[in-house]
């Protein structure tokens, strides 16, 4: 049997109090009820060093950096920010590195009435740019502050626990595919 899938989900927000933890803590434990993964946590707000940080915040940047450099498949979890993804979320992308190549992306969303696909609609086009294969699957939560109660629980979750099933699905077997696709071919890029 393969190993576990090395599944890094990525915070999509890096704002004071962001939704983004209820979205993220439903989203881990939809992970957790499957043995096909082992997930790995990534915020972005802790990968770019801040002014007067203390310094041994350095290991956690390094951890987080090897743990994507292994990944075998992606998750983002993201708000819609005016009809777009949030800016940490690109400088995210654009600046630390991490094995996009060849390696599948899935998408949970959030955020009013279009619950975030806008900002999933333009991520897939970064991240095709950037090697990565987006799945087709997401998961999107509309008018999402209504949708979680006081204590971060899904109010009405049989919707989302199918979607977030069916993209973990497809995750798993992007990842599988591609890990085999890239033990028997080296994948690389023509530059020129």
């Amino acid at each position: 049997m393969q190993d576990r899938v090395r599944l890094v989900l990525i915070y999509g927000s890096v704002r004071e109090g962001r939704f983004c933890d209820r979205v993220v803590a439903w989203a881990c434990e939809q992970i957790a009820q499957r043995s096909e993964f082992e997930l790995s946590l990534v915020d972005p707000a802790a990968m770019f060093r801040q002014p007067g940080e203390a310094p041994g915040a350095g290991e956690a940047r390094h951890q987080a950096l090897q743990q994507l450099l292994r990944a075998d498949a992606f998750l983002i979890v993201t708000p819609e920010y005016n009809h777009g993804y949030p800016a940490a979320l690109k400088q995210f992308i654009d600046e630390v590195p991490a094995s996009w190549e060849a390696r599948p992306v899935g998408f949970v969303s959030y955020g009013g009435v279009s619950g975030g696909l806008r900002a999933v609609e333009q991520l897939r086009q970064v991240l095709v740019e950037m090697h990565g294969m987006t799945v087709r699957s997401s998961v999107s939560f509309a008018n999402a502050w209504e949708q979680f109660d006081e204590r971060g629980r899904l109010r009405e979750p049989r919707h989302a626990n199918s979607a977030m099933a069916h993209l973990l699905v497809q995750l798993n077997w992007w990842a599988q595919t591609l890990r085999a696709g890239r033990e028997r071919v080296v994948y690389e890029r023509v530059r020129g």
